[in-house]
């Protein structure tokens, strides 16, 4: 792709576009930058409607556009009339060679509703009438126009104009063109420099995104498959606010607690409407937290009355504080346990031999869990591949958020390279079409999504539907298929080992 490098156009330079306006009222839309681009009006219009709908590309202050009205859509109000129970909207302008051809309003909905406040604003999209006879270009036009009626009123988010128009100037012949930014400003004058900066932001956005379709890339990241973005955004804003701030600050790990404590909220607020999904007809069946770390994801959801607990290999600090008693069929336990995972399909022969101080039952799970409770592996590491495994044994769905690439013996290794051409040849990406793959042999339809969590390894991969003739899933067949289990047996040990002289000590 070639560099951004835009032209800056004068305070006095001549209008890229002009509005019609009545009487002797004349409003000026100031050009500030130009840049020449090889993406034609399609691709424009494509550009600014994905930007129309996720504002957040443009700003980290912003969760997502909230879509009022599109009249695309909202046939019944035509054009040029909005809802009338949508207050405060400007009235439609008309521009020098011009045809409204969309209309569109918006909600702009800020991460922090405590420090921001949501704004509404109207989106234009226009098209030239005809392709200028003598040049013959074809002009796109697409304006933002905030509900506002004062500097003031504007929120920190949003650059403080009353209006952003984007203008894409398309040869047909030459196949190229270029496409610029002008401000509506609210007072004539010098222009400011944060707005200046913004303006080459807004503009880098769209050239950005122009470019890399005329370069032919597609998009392999696709958020919100499973729950509506706005239902998880919207839970994950309550649930950082009544608890973010306490978490944060009686946080006792060494490591980052803001990223520990937002990543996990998201995740629950996730979950909560996973589960609010799948359990419509039905009560809760509970979780299990296998490799549940700190604990602060378990503690959390039984905060927000869904009831489970976890396990891991070692006790954290954390857990004095986080761990609970849960009342369960077969009494009261702690929310958060220390124990080492013994799958089924590890044949525990010749244990005897290997623990010379004998073995503690009482510190290993067999991996089977009550049928329907769902399964939370979340960076779970070693226990990453076995979880559609236990969740095929013991008929549970669940989700598997991959991190660290392990085998099915607990070794460090690197998974296989994805089949599918189109998916990145990464580390990351080829242990995710791993796990999938084994989730899928298991019987279970892997279902993906990308999750808005401050981390790079943000796949999930979720189990909840049944696929084929499950009766027919050989697990032994498929633990052989992916490696086998030769060394686990001996590491279990190892790590039982390790928890006895920890009690000791």
């Amino acid at each position: 792709m070639a560099r951004y490098a835009p032209e800056e156009l004068a305070a006095d330079a001549v209008p890229v576009v002009r509005q019609e306006t009545t009487g002797d009222a004349e409003l000026d839309w100031r050009p500030l930058f130009r840049h020449e681009c090889t993406f034609n009006p399609v691709m424009f219009q494509d550009v600014m409607l994905n930007l129309i709908k996720n504002p957040n590309i443009n700003s980290s202050w912003l969760f997502r556009a909230d879509i009022l009205h599109d009249s695309k859509k909202n046939t019944k109000h035509g054009l040029e009339n909005p809802p009338s129970e949508l207050g405060g909207v400007p009235d439609i302008p008309s521009f020098d060679g011009f045809g409204l051809s969309r209309y569109m309003i918006r909600r702009l909905v800020p991460r922090s509703t405590m420090r921001d406040k949501a704004m509404d604003q109207t989106c234009l999209i226009y098209q030239s009438k005809g392709t200028d006879s003598e040049s013959g270009l074809q002009r796109h036009l697409v304006v933002y126009l905030p509900h506002v009626s004062s500097k003031a009123e504007m929120p920190f988010y949003h650059p403080a104009v009353r209006g952003i128009a984007f203008h894409h100037e398309w040869s047909p012949t030459e196949t190229r063109g270029s496409v610029s930014l002008s401000y509506l400003y609210f007072e004539e004058g010098e222009r400011p420099e944060k707005l200046t900066r913004t303006a080459l932001h807004l503009l880098q956005a769209v050239y950005k995104h122009g470019q890399g379709r005329a370069d032919g890339y597609q998009k392999r990241v696709h958020h919100d498959l499973l729950v509506p973005q706005a239902r998880v955004q919207n839970t994950y804003t309550a649930l950082k606010q009544k608890y973010a701030r306490t978490l944060i600050g009686s946080w006792v790990e060494s490591t980052d607690p803001t990223k520990h404590v937002f990543e996990d909220l998201c995740i629950a607020a996730f979950l909560i409407e996973l589960w609010t999904d799948m359990y419509k007809q039905s009560p809760f069946p509970g979780f299990v937290d296998i490799g549940c770390g700190n604990g602060l994801l378990v503690y959390i959801l039984n905060l927000e009355g869904f009831k489970g607990w976890g396990f891991d290999a070692r006790s954290r600090k954390s857990w004095a504080t986080y761990s609970t008693r849960l009342e369960t069929p077969i009494g009261a336990q702690e929310s958060l346990q220390q124990l080492v995972l013994l799958p089924p399909p590890v044949s525990r022969d010749g244990i005897v031999e290997i623990s010379s101080e004998g073995f503690r039952e009482d510190l290993v799970h067999d991996g089977r869990f009550p049928k329907g409770t769902f399964i939370i592996s979340n960076h779970a590491d070693e226990l990453t591949p076995w979880t559609p495994i236990l969740a095929a044994i013991s008929d549970c769905p669940f989700i598997m958020i991959p991190c660290c690439s392990h085998d099915l013996t607990g070794a460090r290794f690197r998974a296989p390279a994805p089949k599918d051409k189109k998916k990145a040849n990464s580390a990351y990406s080829s242990l995710v079409s791993w796990v999938a793959q084994i989730t899928a042999d298991c019987g279970w339809v892997a279902e993906q999504e990308m999750l808005r969590i401050p981390s790079t390894r943000n796949t999930a991969i979720v189990g909840r539907k049944r696929q084929g003739n499950v009766s027919a899933v050989d697990i032994g067949v498929i633990v052989d298929r992916y490696g086998g289990t030769a060394g686990y047996l001996e590491t279990v040990v190892k790590l039982v080992k390790s928890t006895n002289l920890d009690e000791k000590h």
